[in-house]
């Protein structure tokens, strides 16, 4: 599992001229599977993603691919989980991903 942080860069302000296509990445991303959660993240810092079912090699391709990296409006950072203790709930959700 993966969180994915993205964090505004140098050209934030151009954030709004690539909005649409930027939630188009991320719907994608939710539709195909590998995208879980996506939200801001606070203060106005950029925002944050959790992917599962993703190799960490196939994620880079894909978050690169994301118009907001592509225009230098987010760095991405990664943090990969390999989970030791999950609470009930959230266990069923692990148990349902590849």
């Amino acid at each position: 599992m993966f969180i994915i942080l993205l964090k505004f860069s140098k050209n934030k302000v151009d954030a709004q001229d690539h909005m649409s296509d930027h939630v188009a990445w991320l719907t994608k991303g939710f539709e195909d599977g590998i995208f879980h959660l996506a939200g801001n993240l606070s203060p106005m810092e950029g925002g944050g993603i959790i992917a599962h079912g993703i190799t960490r090699e196939e994620l880079e391709e894909l978050v690169n691919d994301d118009p907001f990296v592509k225009h230098d409006v987010v760095e991405a950072e990664y943090i990969e989980i390999s989970a030791s203790r999950v609470s009930d709930q959230f266990s069923n959700f692990m148990d349902n991903q590849s």
